[in-house]
């Protein structure tokens, strides 16, 4: 005699192993790891340093001439 098993608890379990299946696929296809979230992070703030570094102040001298 075969065992006698719940439908409900089979087709959730199903569903569940699924979705981890799909899960495990788009962590695969879109997931970055910790290291390269890191470096590109590291990579931005070098470029933000550059181009702050490179920043012209331009602060008008009003009083210079005596005129306002």
């Amino acid at each position: 005699m075969s065992n006698v098993i719940n439908l409900r608890q089979a087709r959730k379990a199903k569903a569940r192993s699924d979705k981890a299946r799909e899960a495990d696929a788009n962590r695969a296809k879109f997931g970055r790891t910790k290291a390269q979230r890191a470096a590109d992070a590291e990579e931005e703030k070098r470029r933000a340093a550059l181009l702050d570094g490179a920043r012209l102040d331009r602060t008008e001298d009003k009083d210079a001439d005596g005129d306002q």
